[in-house]
C-alpha cells in the first residue's frame, strides 16, 4: 500500500509540472513570431498567397527582363505616309515652231498670248510656265474649279469625256458652259494643235480662300 501511494504521488507531481510548463510565459521571440504569423494570416488570405506564387511561377521569361529606358523628351517614332499631288510648271518649252500651239484668251475674247507646248503637257501647267493668270488653287488634285477654262467646240469634241470627279468640280465653276473643262485635266495631243482656251471672267475658289498658284 505504501508503494502504491508513493507512485500515485509521483504521478500527480509529474502532471502538475507538465501543466505549469504549458502555462509558462513565452519568450519575446516566440511572441513576436506568433504575432507576425497572425498578422500575415489576417492581412493576406492563404488563397491569395498561393495564387501569387502560381502567377510568378507561370510568368513568361520576358517579364524578368529589365525595362527599356527611353531618353526623356524623345517620344517613340511613328511611321506615316504622304500622298503626292500633281505638280505643274517646270515644263520644257519646245523649240519655236516645233510644239503644239495653244491660244489663251480672256473673258472678252481678247488674245492674251499664243504659246507652244509639248504633247502630254496640261493646260494648267502650260499657263503657269508662261505666266498666264490661270489659278489652280489645288495644284491639280481635282479638288477645286479654279483652273476652269472654256475650250473651242472643235477641240472640246476631240477630248475624252471628263471623269466624275472633274464633273463634280465643274458644277461649282463660275460661268460654266457646254465646253468647259478643268485645265489640269486637259493634256495636249497633236490633234489639239491650235486649241483655244478662254479664261472665265471670275473663279470660285472652294479649296483655299485667297490661295494663289506658285511655280514649281
Amino acid at each position: 500500500m505504501a508503494n502504491l501511494a508513493q507512485s500515485f504521488v509521483r504521478s500527480s507531481l509529474r502532471a502538475s509540472s507538465s501543466a505549469r510548463s504549458a502555462r509558462a510565459p513565452r519568450s519575446h521571440a516566440a511572441q513576436a513570431s506568433c504575432s507576425y504569423s497572425s498578422y500575415t494570416r489576417a492581412a493576406t488570405p492563404s488563397r491569395l498567397v498561393s495564387r501569387s506564387r502560381t502567377t510568378l511561377a507561370s510568368a513568361p521569361a520576358e517579364w524578368a527582363k529589365p525595362p527599356v529606358n527611353r531618353p526623356v523628351g524623345r517620344p517613340a517614332r511613328r511611321g506615316f505616309h504622304t500622298t503626292s499631288i500633281a505638280r505643274h510648271g517646270g515644263i520644257e518649252r519646245p523649240e519655236p515652231g516645233t510644239g503644239i500651239k495653244i491660244h489663251f484668251k480672256d473673258a472678252k475674247g481678247n488674245l492674251i498670248r499664243t504659246v507652244e507646248a509639248n504633247e502630254g503637257d496640261d493646260i494648267l501647267g502650260i499657263a503657269h510656265e508662261y505666266d498666264i493668270d490661270l489659278e489652280g488653287a489645288c495644284e491639280g488634285s481635282v479638288a477645286c474649279s479654279t483652273c476652269h477654262v472654256i475650250l473651242d467646240p472643235e477641240s472640246y469634241d476631240k477630248l475624252p469625256e471628263p471623269e466624275d470627279d472633274e464633273n463634280d468640280m465643274l458644277d461649282m465653276a463660275f460661268g460654266l458652259t457646254d465646253t468647259s473643262r478643268l485645265g489640269c485635266q486637259v493634256r495636249l495631243t497633236k490633234d489639239l494643235d491650235g486649241i483655244t482656251a478662254t479664261l472665265p471672267a471670275a473663279t470660285r475658289n472652294m479649296f483655299v480662300d485667297g490661295k494663289k498658284p506658285t511655280h514649281h
